[in-house]
Order: structure tokens, then C-alpha cells, then sequence
């Protein structure tokens, strides 16, 4: 699975043609490597909150994952949102800038890595049901329209766009719906895209088959690589091959540990399958975007970069 690793300069054009060239490594859990540094992330932002409170613990974390050997790093703009900060009393123009910030952060833990390669930047668009910060993020079927759907997500992804990320990581989607009020709103940003959605035993978190939500993005000309994240190791296997069937397009994966959160006790349970070993399957099958999401951390990433290197 080795490539060449001199790719010049990150941005749109060398992000696109990074991934031609080869499969390229993501990082973790965000949230998990801010939490391992002490800080509390229980607020409805989540780790947004430090977006206004402590910038630098952000730029520590994404460079961490840096270090590691990650390529990419995804922002801290997952729950951000200009609902969100209204409840916190943020005004419009502060949470444009917050937003924003995001993808600044992300790009000077770049900048300070050390080591050679392009180091590429994306923007964080977490699904609806995050906003809401009651776990209906991953069941969907919100009860509302595509077209309200749509209006929420088009203002924040302005905004990321004017921030010049390399792509923008419409992730953790739930349901197929959402996913067509997202396509719709990337169109026309200048900036590509990936769709990747949180899934469950072979279909979506709504309860849609894997192959008809993946269909929705194989015409979709702003999407250079589908596929799924925030999931087990073990459904990833599965959806890494019907995503690239369906479409054609190179595939994005980087599922959770393998234990899963347990909302009354707060608390993740069960066993820990996520391995570094897994890539290999997932480069034979299509996969371009390899890392992981809640629960995979600096250790995990490393060994994952080893493999792909």
C-alpha cells in the first residue's frame, strides 16, 4: 500500500489530487483527545465549546494527531451552529467568526507539524440531530422537510467554505434525506465534499439500505469520496464494499473503537474492536480516507499511518 508522499502543497486542487494518488490517512477522535487532556466537553457544544474558550487546546489536539501521522485533520466545527451559540447568547456575526475559526485552528496544527507532505484540512459538518445534543443524530427521521433540512446547513457551510478548507466532511449522517438536503447545499461552494454516514447492521441509522443512501452521491459532482464513520469496525467491513459499488468513488471510512455509549450510566461499554489491521481490507475494497471516530485516539492513528505508508 505504499506511494509516493511528496504531494506538494495542501488546498483544493492538492487534496483532490492527493487522493488519486493514493489512500490518505485521517485522524481520531477529536473529542477524545481533548477529554484525555482534562477538558470537560459535557456542554451542548461540545467540543465547539472551546472554540471560544481555549483555541489552543483545539490547535494541541489536531496536532497531536499530526504527530501521529495523520494527513488530515477534521475541524472542531462538528456541533457548531448558529442555533447552538444563540443559546450560549453568541451572537450571528461571533458565530461566523467561531465557525470559521474552526478551520484555522486545523490549518496551524499543520503548519507546525513537523516532517514533510501536504497536511489537508476538513470541515466538520456534523447531521442536524447534533444541534439538538439528544442522540438523535444517530436515528434521523427528525420530522423535518428536505428543504428545512437544507436551509439549516447551507448558512454554516458558507461559512466554512469562505474559510478555505480542503474539503468538507458532511459526516455522520443518519438518514438518506438528510444526505439529499446536504448535496443539495454543497452545490455551487467551490469546495469538494465527502458524505459519510453513520450506519448500523447493514443500513442507516433511519433504517435505509446502505446501497440507496450511497446512490444519492454518485451523481453528485461537488462529492469526490462516500462511505461512513461513527459506526463499529464490523459494519464498516460491509459498507465500505456496497459504497464502492454504488458509486464508483473513492471511499471514506473511519469508524469508532467498537464500544458503544451507554446514555443513563454516561459511559462507553462493551469491547474495543478497532484495528489498525483493518485497513488493508478496506484499501483492497475501495477505501481512499482511512482513520478513526469516537474513542480512537494518537496510538490508534500511528499504527494505521505505519500501514498505509
Amino acid at each position: 500500500m505504499g506511494r509516493e508522499r511528496g504531494r506538494g502543497v495542501s488546498g483544493v486542487g492538492g487534496f483532490v489530487e492527493a487522493l488519486a494518488a493514493g489512500p490518505l490517512v485521517l485522524d481520531g477522535g477529536l473529542s477524545n483527545q481533548l477529554a484525555d487532556a482534562g477538558h470537560d466537553l459535557s456542554d451542548e457544544l461540545w467540543s465547539a465549546r472551546l472554540l471560544a474558550d481555549e483555541p489552543e487546546a483545539i490547535v494541541r489536539a489536531h496536532a497531536g494527531y499530526f504527530a501521529a501521522g495523520a494527513e488530515v485533520a477534521i475541524t472542531s466545527s462538528y456541533q457548531a451552529s448558529f442555533e447552538g451559540f444563540a443559546r450560549r447568547g453568541v451572537g450571528r456575526a461571533e458565530a461566523e467568526r467561531l465557525i470559521g475559526l474552526s478551520v484555522e485552528l486545523a490549518r496551524e496544527a499543520a503548519r507546525r507539524a513537523p516532517g514533510g507532505g501536504a497536511r489537508f484540512v476538513a470541515a466538520s459538518v456534523g447531521p442536524y440531530g447534533a444541534v439538538l445534543a439528544d442522540g438523535s443524530e444517530y436515528r434521523g427521521r427528525y420530522g423535518l422537510s428536505v428543504d428545512e433540512l437544507e436551509r439549516f446547513h447551507r448558512p454554516r457551510l458558507e461559512v466554512l467554505a469562505a474559510a478555505g478548507p480542503d474539503v468538507l466532511a458532511l459526516e455522520t449522517v443518519p438518514d438518506a434525506d438528510e444526505a439529499r438536503a446536504l448535496l443539495r447545499a454543497v452545490r455551487g461552494l467551490g469546495v469538494p465534499a465527502w458524505l459519510s454516514y453513520s450506519v448500523a447492521g447493514g443500513l442507516t441509522r433511519a433504517g435505509q439500505p446502505l446501497a440507496e443512501a450511497f446512490a444519492l452521491a454518485a451523481e453528485a459532482e461537488e462529492v469526490v469520496a462516500v462511505g461512513v464513520n461513527c459506526c463499529t469496525p464490523e459494519d464498516a467491513d460491509h459498507a465500505v464494499r456496497v459504497a464502492a459499488e454504488v458509486t464508483g468513488k473513492p471511499v471514506v471510512v473511519y469508524p469508532n473503537s467498537g464500544e458503544r455509549w451507554d446514555a443513563e450510566a454516561r459511559a462507553w461499554a462493551g469491547g474495543w474492536s478497532f484495528r489498525p489491521e483493518a485497513v488493508a481490507g478496506w484499501v483492497e475494497d475501495g477505501a481512499r480516507l482511512v482513520g478513526g471516530c469516537c474513542r480512537v485516539g494518537q496510538e490508534q492513528i500511528a499504527g494505521l499511518a505505519r500501514l498505509v505508508g
